[in-house]
């Protein structure tokens, strides 16, 4: 093997997008958004397995995280079209806290270079859900942060579910030659 193998890459790819998907973890878990955290998770879990099949010659797991990068490129593109607005989905709706909470995206109040106005009186610390921060502006509006969060995350799977194609066929091509 290699060490710019196709297994190799996908090594490399399959640790990025681990890297990558637990930083969106993180600051998902920071705005208690619940639909991206679980699927987060599962994408977690689905790489860690993919990993798991290309490190140990198994075209299974490598078949699944095959399926499972479908699903993830087709979650990013909704959650890049609910930020953009597309398709009748606006990002001020609650589809990725499931109506469970009023809670957003972290990055609306905390982005790169964003001022804020502080608490107007002491008065608002005795409520219950108070709308602490005021956003004036940032350098960088949150929807797009997220929405470059979802090119990252599209542009690994792609490179990531060309290289396990092609180690799919070469796995199964190795099966086939060693039962000849």
């Amino acid at each position: 093997m290699g060490c710019c193998s196709a297994r190799c890459m996908l090594i490399l790819l399959c640790c990025l997008q681990l890297i990558t998907a637990l930083e969106r973890q993180l600051f998902d878990f920071l705005g208690y958004q619940w639909a991206p955290i679980m699927v987060n998770f599962f994408h977690i879990i689905v790489v860690i397995l993919g990993l798991f099949g290309v490190i140990q010659y198994r075209s299974r797991y490598v078949v699944m995280y095959l399926l499972w990068t479908l699903l993830w490129v087709g979650w990013n593109v909704f959650v890049s079209c609910l930020y953009l607005d597309l398709g009748g989905l606006s990002k001020d709706s609650d589809i990725l806290s499931m109506g469970v909470s009023p809670h957003r995206s972290w990055w609306k109040d905390n982005g790169p270079g964003c001022e804020s106005d502080g608490l107007p009186s002491a008065g608002w610390q005795n409520q219950q859900n108070p709308e602490l921060t005021t956003v004036v502006s940032c350098w960088l509006e949150y929807q797009y942060i997220e929405i470059l969060h979802c090119i990252v995350q599209l542009l690994l799977s792609l490179l990531g579910f060309v290289y396990a194609c092609y180690i799919v066929t070469t796995f199964s091509n190795e099966e086939d030659s060693y039962y000849k």
